[in-house]
């Protein structure tokens, strides 16, 4: 078989085929009696071996010893290319992301594609007074994609930065809660929290109801913050943590004052009262713990409180019976 046709049946370049006889890859068997190469069937086969070799990624002195030296094995070199495809993956994920990320920012010249390609830059910065002029830039200076901000503020540790993203991602519109939402998904109990604490800062029906179903983390701390700003936002869905939060004093005092601020209905207040009270009767509860909840209680409007505290003057824990006279003689002055 003649070279050209060869090349048609193996898509393999008449040039390519010679240069693969120039480095004693793959040598036509014969000649005509013109002097035109002739491949057999084996040639061909040999070809196609070379081919599929390539395909893996390996060069062509690999593709030589791979044919020819039966020492050469597989193992090491096959482990080497698939660790050098996953790198040059990541690189090419890595530049797709901020391909996309550019083209989501609309910028209107090679000016503005400049400035936002420093902005993701810096917000990468090892330097975090410079992640942090990033973030506080990124609403003036040039539009940063909602993603960008997502990814740097849930892997930032450092409290100042952290705030000024959280900041610029409430700034940046509709999309952040929908991007948060995975952060919520992640295994990383840090990553959680993260995500609650800027779903806290960003208003909206979407926000609130993502932080309702931060109240079913497994982690304390993503609960309570969840808890918290949802207090703040009127959902009573937040009550069982907040009162949670008095007793175990993990940070009773805003919880204390959430809770007064879900007993502005009528209805909830009481359901406060009567949760407070629940604990209050927990013969394990110790006497700091009781003395939080009843200090708790002054922020409850209502009868129901005012006859609990009432009740509590007479406790048997002395601690516990002033806390509720001095908390009877604010709500009742004179």
């Amino acid at each position: 078989m003649l070279i050209g046709e060869v090349a048609r049946r193996s898509g393999v370049s008449p040039r390519m085929l010679r240069h693969y006889e120039s480095l004693g890859l793959v040598r036509p068997t014969g000649r005509t009696a013109a002097g035109y190469r002739a491949y057999t069937q084996e040639d061909i086969r040999r070809i196609f071996h070379v081919e599929s070799l390539r395909s893996l990624g390996l060069s062509l002195r690999d593709v030589g010893r791979a044919l020819d030296d039966p020492g050469f094995t597989p193992s090491g070199l096959v482990a080497d290319l698939a660790r050098r495809t996953r790198e040059r993956i990541a690189r090419e994920t890595e530049l797709l992301t901020r391909l996309q990320r550019i083209d989501a920012a609309e910028p209107a010249d090679w000016q503005e594609v400049l400035q936002v390609v420093a902005l993701l830059r810096n917000l990468r910065s090892g330097d975090a007074g410079m992640r942090q002029r990033a973030a506080l830039s990124s609403v003036d200076t040039a539009p940063v994609p909602v993603e960008a901000l997502v990814e740097a503020v849930l892997s930032e540790t450092d409290p100042n930065v952290a705030g000024a993203l959280r900041w610029a991602l409430a700034q940046a519109g509709e999309r952040g809660p929908e991007l948060l939402a995975a952060g919520l998904g992640s295994a990383l109990p840090e990553v959680r929290g993260r995500a609650v604490r800027c779903l806290a800062e960003i208003p909206g029906e979407r926000a609130t109801a993502l932080l309702r179903e931060a109240l079913g983390d497994t982690d304390p701390s993503v609960r309570r913050t969840a808890a918290l700003e949802l207090g703040a936002r009127g959902v009573a869905e937040a009550m069982p943590e907040l009162v949670g939060m008095v007793v175990e004093e993990a940070n009773d005092v805003d919880a204390a004052d959430a809770l007064g601020t879900l007993a502005g209905d009528a209805a909830v207040a009481d359901r406060i009262v009567t949760a407070l009270s629940d604990r209050l009767a927990d013969a394990a509860l110790d006497s700091s713990a009781r003395r939080r909840v009843t200090q708790a209680l002054a922020e409850i409007p209502g009868p129901a409180a005012r006859d609990t505290l009432t009740s509590l003057t007479g406790d048997g824990d002395r601690a516990v019976a002033l806390t509720a006279r001095y908390v009877l003689e604010l709500r009742e002055p004179g």
